[in-house]
């Protein structure tokens, strides 16, 4: 038998897909360099600072000398204040025991896929859905089975359908909640359903909550008031608190998976920043809360500016999204281009940068786009007003909208 090359790389890594999005944004980045105008609303990361309560207690700790590694499992302190938070905001008590810091809460998706899954493992997920789950699952050897979602169920995934879906070897299911790219928010009862036929097969339960607190015409909800040992909740302090950059994030679990996650975590990451651990503990101050309940009413606002001036161009959006900050659009059906083209042409010609379908899966990704509405009012104004000339301009259009 011929030994494997030294230099070859593994087939599993070389499988994984990079995101279109970050392709796009460094072309944006060049071309706003020569000099053009670009309205971003391709990335998914809130415009606003990091609030001050939580930048002065960075500042502080670093001032102190708190550079230093923490425990695996993150500060004691912010452990608690994890759980305090979701006592105070929910009405739900967890067990600090039962939660993990982790760097962002990618390095949450990596620790619970690794303490569920054996190679060969099925994990049923959202089609759309957010593109790491499937490569992280795939980088492990697990297989993602993607569950086709469609304005038809709100993009939310069903009990009829998590059922028809099911196959052997499966051994959890992801949900998120507010999803991305599509905003959409599973109610507890619907995550309660879907939990019992987890539950019924064996498998666990596995809810992304990283955009919690991001809701807007419905209840702001977490999935550990289900309760259970087979119920593993992700969240992170990038989204609604404002911390993209510091690469904070958590996880809540069963007690006995924590105590093996924290060992997978002094091996794969030692702790997440110590800096950033600190300046996490202001992040539930109600100073803090002030600032960020003033900026999800902002984006609301940002997004019922968008939402109409979208559909008056043609695009395809049938409900207002409940949560996160995306408009998940089905392009006009006169466009004669799908949407990878679309955001290529759009960016070049246009100056607008936006997220093409391809990123979040295969069912029907090919007409639709993400846009992000986390810019002010003149910038999507002036986003809005661009792609409507574009429309006006192409040449592969059946009809041209009024603009």
């Amino acid at each position: 038998m011929a030994e494997r090359p030294a230099s070859r790389l593994a087939e599993r890594a070389c499988r994984v897909e990079p995101f279109h999005v970050m392709r796009l944004l460094g072309r944006a980045r060049e071309l706003e360099a020569a000099g053009r105008s670009i309205v971003h609303l391709e990335v998914g990361e809130p415009d606003f600072p990091t609030p001050e309560p939580i930048l002065a207690a960075g500042r502080a700790a670093l001032d102190a000398g708190l550079t230093h590694y923490t425990p695996a499992a993150g500060l004691p302190a912010l452990r608690q204040a994890i759980a305090a938070h979701y006592a105070q905001r929910h009405g739900v008590e967890v067990e600090p025991a039962r939660v993990l810091v982790t760097p962002g809460a990618s390095g949450a998706l990596q620790l619970v896929f690794s303490v569920l899954l054996e190679p060969g493992d099925r994990v049923i997920l959202g089609d759309p859905s957010y593109p790491c789950y499937r490569q992280m699952l795939g980088l492990m050897g697990a297989e993602p089975v993607a569950v086709p979602l469609g304005p038809e169920t709100g993009y939310r995934l069903t009990p009829e359908r998590l059922e028809a879906a099911w196959m052997p070897g499966t051994r959890a299911v992801v949900v998120a909640s507010p999803a991305n790219p599509t905003g959409a928010v599973t109610s507890l009862d619907e995550l309660r359903a879907l939990q019992a036929i987890c539950r019924a097969r064996g498998a666990a339960l596995i809810v992304d909550e990283i955009y919690r607190g991001l809701t807007y015409d419905v209840p702001d909800t977490t999935a550990l008031a289900l309760a259970g040992e087979d119920l593993y909740v992700i969240d992170s302090f990038s989204k609604y608190f404002g911390m993209t950059g510091w690469r904070v994030g958590w996880v809540v679990g069963p007690e006995d998976a924590v105590a093996v996650m924290d060992r997978l975590a002094q091996n794969l990451f030692i702790a997440a920043n110590t800096p950033a651990q600190h300046a996490a503990l202001a992040a539930f101050a109600p100073e803090t809360t002030a600032v960020l309940e003033q900026r999800r009413a902002i984006f609301q606002q940002r997004r019922d500016r968008l939402l109409p001036a979208l559909r008056a161009l043609g695009f395809g959006l049938p409900g207002a999204p409940d949560g996160a900050f995306y408009l998940y659009a089905r392009l006009p059906e006169w466009l004669e281009m799908d949407s990878m083209d679309f955001a290529t042409r759009l960016l070049e010609e246009a100056g607008v940068a936006l997220t093409p379908g391809q990123d979040f899966g295969t069912h029907a990704c090919d007409r639709h786009v993400r846009l992000a509405y986390t810019r002010d009012f003149e910038v999507l104004d002036e986003g809005a007003r661009r792609i409507g000339e574009f429309f006006a301009d192409s040449g592969s259009t059946k009809k041209k909208p009024q603009v």
